[in-house]
């Protein structure tokens, strides 16, 4: 498939979507307050990097009438740590999500001797879940069923014994604050492995304060999967696929967004995740956010055209991933690996507990 970017037929190279880093510039820590983090302003239009500030001045780059759009999804403890029935082998396993009543897709380690059949018990505050493998899929992925001996509830027991399943570049174990802090302050729907990063940086005061200059909000609910880590592994971005994810527009959000755009209001999207929810909503819709819940399996890339964001707020995304695509789809392609070279130079933290971006 051929893809129309700036009106030239073209394939596109992931190669072209890299950058350097330097490993120190990955966050391993978030920053000691959320509204302390870097906030890089980057002029749309232009393609210009306009400000260098904090995200606590971000009612300064915000104006009246403007909607600012939340992924409310909240992260549970998806990693489970146990052992194998009966010979007592360790085990890892990354609950993906679940597919009906006891059943689980998940990433499992050591993928190698879990094949369906095998056994796994996860123990922990005084309770066990227990795991059997019922079919192998490629790339460590199994399908597994889930209970507990007693029948108890086999959330609650996951909340219980389960870490947080931080970033594979966060390389240390997660702390008891990492609970919280991992977690948006505005987090209600219980369904994501991964948090929408961007809005980490938030707190209630900050919301308040742009309320009171104006600025309106509406959440929405996208449910993060691991495909948000998920390596683009073939040379052309039109050959990748996203995995798909569940999402889920209200009727009031649908119609605040609807009356944004129809007034001429700008719509600031929160992270990667709530644009690829709006941007799913508005194509069913032909234009318009479409109320509801649904799968999005769209990859947003240079060349797709934007029908609800006017602006975005995002952390700083890893080399050669979907998430930097999209980001580059939105501010062009140049002006954005500008912008991160910039980013590196003035040192920036990166990905999930780092620094943000202000696109406008």
């Amino acid at each position: 498939m051929r893809e129309s970017w700036r009106g030239y037929t073209v394939r596109v190279d992931v190669a072209l979507f890299d950058f350097h880093l330097p490993p120190d510039q990955i966050a391993q820590q978030p920053a000691a307050e959320r509204e302390s983090s870097r906030l890089l302003v980057l002029d749309r239009a232009s393609g210009a990097v306009v400000g260098h500030s904090c995200v606590r001045a971000l009612p300064e780059f915000l104006r009246q009438g403007d909607l600012l759009v939340l992924n409310n999804t909240r992260v549970f403890p998806a990693r489970l740590l146990g052992r194998r029935d009966p010979s007592r082998g360790a085990v890892e396993c990354l609950l993906v999500g679940r597919l009906d009543g006891d059943r689980w897709e998940a990433l499992m380690h050591p993928g190698q001797k879990l094949h369906p059949g095998a056994r796994v018990r996860f123990e922990g505050s005084g309770v066990t879940l227990r795991a059997e493998v019922l079919e192998q899929h490629f790339h460590g992925r199994r399908t597994i069923r889930l209970w507990s001996d007693d029948r108890a509830d086999v959330d609650a027991l996951v909340d219980a014994i389960g870490h947080v399943p931080l970033p594979p570049y966060i390389h240390r174990a997660d702390i008891p604050g990492d609970r919280e802090r991992y977690q948006t302050v505005y987090a209600r729907a219980r369904g994501s492995i991964a948090a929408p990063t961007a809005g980490l940086h938030l707190t209630i005061a900050l919301l308040d304060r742009l309320a009171g200059q104006g600025v309106d909000r509406a959440e929405i609910t996208l449910h993060v999967g691991y495909g948000t880590f998920k390596p683009v592994r073939v040379d052309r971005v039109e050959e990748h696929q996203v995995d798909p994810e569940s999402f889920e527009v209200s009727t009031q959000a649908a119609s605040a967004i609807n009356a944004a755009l129809d007034e001429g209001r700008r719509v600031v999207a929160v992270g990667t995740t709530t644009t690829r929810a709006l941007e799913t909503a508005a194509a069913a819709g032909q234009g318009r956010v479409v109320p509801g819940s649904a799968i999005s399996e769209l990859f947003i890339h240079p060349g797709h055209r934007f029908q609800v964001p006017g602006g975005l707020l995002t952390n700083f995304h890893l080399p050669k991933s979907s998430l930097l695509m999209l980001v580059c789809a939105f501010a062009g392609r140049e002006a954005v690996l500008a912008a991160y070279g910039e980013a590196v130079a003035r040192g920036y933290r990166f990905y999930s507990y780092g620094d943000a971006m202000l696109i406008l």
